[in-house]
């Protein structure tokens, strides 16, 4: 640290730096032959350097299982491991859908990046999206653990996000890439500050989540070597925001102005839809002049690779189901709603359909 109490880093090379030796003077060369490739041709094959170290904004997740000291005692060392690989198998198969990084595999714990080496404009709601869904992931493997070692695993996660220095570090032969900075340990602090099985993020992160989720404050938090107090929130669940004017909705949106004529374009190709006749409205325009407005996408990156995802996600969000509802609840909920509108409950809700998946 120097005079004013400002952390630097040395980025050099350790083992000392030499000076490049000055180039010598170039000549006319005489064009290259088949055998002799150009200089040109010779550069371009050489690949672009690696940064040591970037300075990035990450949210970092840290996750571990409760209790493991105890699980430890009641379990045999070669059971212990199983049961762990099996939780880490299970958390990195949710991770990697919303294409978090798993930084370190600390025991029983996890440590995640959310933002490299791949940024994206969501890395924080991708963070809290995975933890949530390592939650419910975790119910699945403790009814197979239940049933074959009769115990249940329990987990705390926690989130953060902030400024770091993530590179290379080690040597030896052993490299990781790291995160250095404050934001890591508070991620770790926060997680320690989780009830079991919940998602506990920060105030920074929170501010980025906000309208995507339902949140519990849990009030402010002195931390040892913290000189501010920390605030902590609760993800409960899921809002069903799916983009940023679903957040704004809840605020007020501003009226549209001068959009008159396609929205009226918009609404006569409805009707002729409903009609029978299929439509097709293509919809273009500079940045910021109030496509997403008029139509408003309700598909989601993570997930790509879910068949239809779009009309799955409607009927979800038109019967309110919730990821803690069990079969029984969400056809309870389909049967009510189609009562509503005098469907046949027996053509519309096939009994054996429920036991290949449905909703």
């Amino acid at each position: 640290m120097d005079e004013e109490n400002r952390v630097l880093m040395w980025t050099g090379n350790i083992e000392g730096t030499t000076e490049a030796p000055s180039q010598p003077p170039q000549s006319i060369q005489s064009p290259p032959t088949q055998d002799q490739p150009s200089a040109q041709q010779a550069s371009s094959s050489v690949a672009s350097p690696i940064p040591e170290a970037e300075r990035r904004q990450l949210t970092v997740r840290f996750c571990d299982l409760v209790e493991s000291t105890k699980l430890a005692s009641q379990l045999d060392p070669e059971d212990l491991r199983e049961v762990v690989r099996a939780h880490q198998k299970t958390c990195t198969a949710v991770i990697a859908r919303y294409d978090g990084h798993v930084a370190q595999l600390l025991g029983d714990g996890l440590l995640i990046y959310f933002g490299y080496p791949q940024a994206h404009e969501d890395d924080a709601q991708r963070a809290v999206r995975a933890g949530l869904g390592m939650l419910a992931a975790m119910g699945d493997l403790n009814q197979g653990l239940q049933q074959t070692k009769g115990i249940q695993l329990a987990i705390r996660v926690g989130v953060h996000t902030g400024l770091v220095v993530v590179g290379a570090m080690g040597g030896g032969g052993r490299q990781e890439q790291l995160a250095l900075g404050e934001t890591p340990n508070l991620a770790s602090r926060i997680q320690g500050l989780a009830a079991s099985n919940t998602v506990a993020i920060s105030e920074a992160s929170y501010r980025l989540v906000q309208g995507y989720f339902d949140c519990e404050a849990l009030g402010a938090h002195v931390l040892r070597g913290v000189a501010e107090p920390l605030h902590v929130y609760r993800v409960l669940q899921e809002s069903g925001a799916r983009g940023r004017l679903d957040v704004a909705v809840t605020r007020g949106l501003t009226p549209l102005v001068g959009r008159e004529a396609e929205v009226t374009l918009l609404r006569e190709r409805w009707e002729q839809a409903k009609a029978g006749q299929g439509q097709v409205v293509l919809l273009s325009g500079d940045a910021g002049i109030g496509k997403s407005r008029l139509v408003q996408i309700r598909s989601l990156p993570y997930f790509e690779n879910t068949a239809l995802f779009p009309v799955t996600d409607l009927f979800q969000r038109l019967l309110r189901c919730h990821a803690e509802d069990t079969l029984e609840e969400k056809v309870g909920k389909l049967e009510q709603m189609l009562s509503q509108y005098r469907l046949p409950i027996e053509e519309t809700v096939p009994g054996e359909s429920w036991t290949h998946g449905g909703l």
